[in-house]
Order: C-alpha cells, then sequence, then structure tokens
C-alpha cells in the first residue's frame, strides 16, 4: 500500500503524518477543508521532504465530490483524522460535533465503499474508555460513556467502525487511541496552531511563555496526585505520526478484515506542573501561572497500558519530557503568530471541489 489519503491532513497530528508518510516513500494526497489548520503547514512539509503533497480543500461531508477524488486518485489505504476536537465547543455545540464526526465517516466509509478501498486508520481518542473504566487504560476494557459530545463521537464511530468489518469481511480498521499529543517537529517548520483560546495545556504554556498570554490557569491543585494536579499521559507528535506508519503497514500484512483497537501513549503519566516545570527547565523561560478552580468532568488521571501497540505494530513511544518541551519552545519561538501570517501572503489557491 503505497497510496495514502489522508483526510484533515493540514492539521497538528495530520500534517506530522504527512510529513512521516512521504519521508518513508508513501505517495500522499490530503483533503482539509482548512477550517482549523493551515495550508501552509503542507508547504512546509513539501519543503521539508522535496516531494509535492496532492492538496484538495474538501468538506469530507460532500460525500459527491469525495467520491471523485477516489476516482480521480489511486488509494490505497486513508487515514482519517478529519473532525472537531475541542471538549468544550462539543458541549455548547453537540450538533456539529455530531454532524462533522459521525456523519462525517459515514460519508468517508461510503466513498471508501464505492471505490473498494478497504484499510482504515482511524484518528481516535483515550476519551473513549470514559469515566468508569481505571488507568492504566488497556484496550480490552469496554468501551465507556464519555462526559462531552466529542467523546461520544468517537465511541460512536469506533462502534460503527465495528459494525461496517462484521458486515463487510474485507475492510480492517486500524483505531489508534490517543491519549495527550505534544511538541513538534524537530525542524520547528511544523507544529500546534489552534485557533482562537486554546483547548489544550501546551499551546497555552508556549503562548504565556512567548508574551501572547499573561498566566496559564491550572485547574486544581487537590486532586489524589503526587502535587495535586491532573495526571495526563503526554505523547511527542512524532512518535504519534509513526503509530500511524506503523498501523497503515500492519493493515497491509492482514489477509482478512476486521477491527483492532490501538493505545498510542507513553505510559508514564506527568502531571500540569510537571509539563510547567519540563518546559522552564528545558528552555529557561518562566511560565506565570495561577490555581483556579475545578473543571466540571476533569478526571485525576489517566494514561496507557500501549503494550498491544508494542507487541503488534512494533511501535514504542520514544522521546522525552526534554524532547518534547525543546521542540514545542522551538516552533513557537520561531513562529509566534503560527501559520498566519505565511498565511495571509500567500497566493497560490488550493483546488476546491464542491
Amino acid at each position: 500500500m503505497s497510496h495514502i489519503l489522508v483526510t484533515g491532513g493540514a492539521g497538528y497530528i495530520g500534517s506530522h503524518t504527512v510529513l512521516a508518510l512521504l519521508n518513508a516513500g508513501y505517495s500522499v494526497v490530503v483533503i482539509d477543508d482548512l477550517s482549523n489548520s493551515s495550508k501552509v503547514a503542507l508547504e512546509r512539509v513539501e519543503q521539508l521532504t522535496q516531494q509535492r503533497v496532492t492538496f484538495i480543500e474538501l468538506d469530507i461531508l460532500h460525500q459527491e465530490a469525495l467520491k471523485r477524488v477516489f476516482a480521480t486518485h489511486q488509494i490505497d489505504a486513508v487515514i482519517h483524522f478529519a473532525g472537531l476536537k475541542a471538549v468544550g465547543e462539543s458541549v455548547t455545540d453537540p450538533l456539529a460535533y455530531y454532524r462533522n464526526n459521525v456523519e462525517g465517516t459515514l460519508s468517508l466509509l461510503q466513498a471508501m465503499c464505492s471505490a473498494q478501498v478497504n484499510h482504515l486508520v482511524f484518528s481516535s481518542s483515550a476519551t473513549v474508555y470514559g469515566e468508569a473504566n481505571k488507568p492504566p487504560y488497556v484496550e480490552t476494557q469496554p468501551i465507556g460513556t464519555p462526559s462531552s459530545p466529542y467523546g461520544k463521537t468517537k465511541a460512536m464511530v469506533e462502534q460503527i467502525l465495528m459494525d461496517y468489518c462484521h458486515a463487510n469481511r474485507d475492510f480492517h480498521v486500524a483505531s489508534l487511541r490517543y491519549f495527550n499529543p505534544i511538541g513538534a517537529d524537530e525542524s520547528g517548520l511544523i507544529g500546534e496552531d489552534p485557533n482562537g483560546i486554546p483547548n489544550n495545556l501546551m499551546p497555552f504554556v508556549e503562548q504565556v511563555a512567548i508574551g501572547k498570554r499573561d498566566k496559564l490557569s491550572i485547574f486544581g491543585d487537590d486532586y489524589p496526585t503526587k502535587d495535586g494536579t491532573c495526571l495526563r499521559d503526554y505523547i511527542h507528535v512524532s512518535d504519534l505520526a509513526q503509530g500511524h506508519l506503523k498501523a497503515v503497514s500492519w493493515l497491509a500484512e492482514q489477509q482478512h478484515g476486521g477491527f483492532e483497537a490501538f493505545n498510542l501513549g507513553s505510559g508514564q503519566p506527568l502531571s500540569v506542573l510537571d509539563i510547567v516545570k519540563g518546559f522552564e527547565l528545558a528552555t529557561g523561560q518562566v511560565v506565570n501561572y495561577e490555581i483556579a478552580p475545578k473543571r466540571a468532568g476533569d478526571l485525576p488521571g489517566f494514561w496507557a497500558d500501549a503494550t498491544k501497540a508494542e507487541q503488534i505494530l512494533n511501535w514504542v513511544s520514544r522521546k522525552s519530557l526534554n524532547d518534547m518541551m525543546q521542540d514545542t519552545w522551538r516552533w513557537r519561538s520561531q513562529n509566534p503568530a503560527g501559520f498566519r501570517c505565511e498565511q495571509s501572503q500567500s497566493e497560490q489557491k488550493p483546488h476546491k471541489m464542491q
């Protein structure tokens, strides 16, 4: 399988995965509606690899246009990132999340079915374990009831994929349950660049360090953890990208269809204060913070048991906390405005399909 379609490939994890795919010799087609991403990320991937990315601006809900992509390009497998991902926003606008994340995946599956493309790597999340399961999370635990509509969409899509694999014995899915991706490519040319107020910890830390924001709010310091702040499983985005390559290679070796879920995490939980102090130590920057009231729904801690990914995919998280912090700061210090300045100067117009 040498020809890969990447949905949402201009986003944070998507662009790092496209970079890894091109460096590994794959041919890549990217579709992205650019609603929370930038084409500049792909231009920089091309700069890094000296290879071309075929890019099409497209919302995957546009079924006929999506089918034309499959008809026009050779595609052996799909890596599916496209979707909305802000937990808080999903609470205030759940219909958008169910439409984009669930209906969008259905649209993609219909197009894949029509084109007889039977290999899919799905961008899932540790949120599918819900609140009832206890860490470390392992794939044999049942899918839970996530607290947010965002998490529910990931759980729903996994169930849809299981059902479809049961109905179509040729269809094979590797569902990758991410924990907390952070960091940036070591070049400093691509990284996380969210629109508006960040939803995740690391972009907030970056923006405080660069002077864009006054201080970081840490929500709660009396959790039953070593320093009272929440524990999470942080993984370098480049390690995560390699997990997708391993999943594509594994799918190519399978003789029959089916659904398999894999945790992608380090298995080593770090607290919010670990991240703050680790960033300060690695970069020499001071991160001002305050303790704020707890947020509803925040769990004291969750982290992965990634043994299955190591045994089956031959994948492990390799980069250290220091790597994550240094790469993050290299990206942000070299790109204080993210991709936006360069985006406004770009005259290259993507081909848009309706």
